[in-house]
């Protein structure tokens, strides 16, 4: 996908273009991310969408230079922030950006929180490397910060550590750390995963809010739909480390393209309806060994026989964009007892398909 900015009116503040990322395990050479492109405009959320291992978290820890190296090897692509480029960045280069720039939320907050530092000093940290601010300033600033993210009585709360706090409490620490210098980005990766249903609309009403109140273009990582409609503006689809799809919320809802995202609607719950649950058959192809054509050709009910062969051109549609033969201009489709095939004849050159 090229990441094209769907709000002409919108500069884009991150391009990502052809991001490629693998790891070397002893199976050998795993093919996480294949060449993914996207762009977030400023004050946009962006939800990236999809069934665990389809590559969202390492798309994104990848553009950040969070990922362990060796295992992990970037093969190509940029992330351009403001005409930097993140992927060349040296790890000091990389750490004045994380943190000012960029704030992040991690899936697991008790995991990524210091359980021998105070709220205080969590914060105060990010701080102290990023401002400016003397001790007191820093100690104002931090009870500023969780009075914005839902702390009661901030001042009682400074002295408390991480294991102190309830689940929500915890990522409402991490979303402090997250935003404590106002950053441009806020990436957000699967935030609510761990946590009950009240307590997840609870954070993301809070992000949300914080988003729009200071400013902050948003990253949204989640393979939890029914968040996509309440969080996002655009939504990109991805699938075994790419990005089949990308659209307005409201096409990828309401008009799905892409077979895979038609199946991931279809899995949804839905309150008005007694019908079960569809599920998508199948696995998700091997990464080790990436199939030659469309990846989901495997799973997918409308399947051709282009599908299994070549990998499918990026088509452009009103409100977004989609990788799939299905919606090519010469695809000339006939139903036979297979399901849908596409004749030999229909790309000049590519007879014998």
């Amino acid at each position: 996908m090229n990441g094209n900015n769907l709000f002409p009116g919108r500069a884009n503040l991150l391009e990502v273009k052809h991001l490629k990322v693998s790891f070397s395990v002893p199976k050998g050479r795993l093919h996480a991310v294949r060449d993914v492109s996207f762009s977030l405009g400023s004050g946009e959320c962006l939800c990236m969408v999809g069934e665990s291992g389809c590559g969202k978290s390492v798309t994104v820890q990848s553009m950040l230079g969070i990922l362990p190296v060796p295992p992990a090897h970037i093969d190509g692509g940029q992330a351009v922030l403001r005409g930097v480029d993140l992927i060349g960045l040296s790890a000091r280069q990389r750490r004045n950006i994380l943190g000012k720039d960029i704030g992040i939320i991690f899936q697991d907050p008790l995991a990524s929180l210091n359980p021998t530092m105070t709220l205080q000093d969590q914060i105060a940290e990010m701080l102290l490397v990023h401002t400016r601010l003397d001790r007191s300033g820093r100690r104002r600033r931090v009870i500023e910060l969780l009075g914005l993210v839902g702390f009661p009585e901030p001042v009682s709360q400074l002295h408390r550590y991480p294991h102190e706090l309830s689940g929500g409490m915890r990522q409402r620490l991490m979303i402090a750390i997250a935003i404590a210098c106002n950053p441009e980005i806020l990436i957000a990766d699967e935030p609510t995963s761990a946590l009950d249903v009240s307590i997840q609309a609870q954070i993301l009403k809070l992000i949300r809010q914080l988003a729009q109140q200071l400013g902050m273009s948003t990253i949204l990582i989640t393979h939890d739909l029914g968040v996509v409609a309440q969080m996002a503006e655009r939504v990109a689809v991805m699938y075994a480390g790419k990005i089949v799809e990308e659209g307005l919320v409201d096409v990828i809802f309401y008009e799905p393209k892409h077979p895979y995202t038609a199946a991931l609607l279809r899995a949804m719950p839905r309150r008005s309806s007694n019908e079960p649950l569809e599920y998508i058959t199948g696995s998700p192809p091997d990464l080790f060994s990436p199939p030659p054509g469309c990846s989901f050709a495997g799973r997918c009910l409308h399947a051709m026989k282009i599908c299994h062969c070549i990998e499918p051109e990026e088509i452009d549609f009103s409100g977004g964009r989609v990788s799939c033969w299905l919606h090519h201009d010469l695809a000339e489709r006939r139903r036979c007892d297979s399901g849908i095939t596409w004749s030999q004849e229909t790309l000049p050159g590519r007879a014998g398909l």
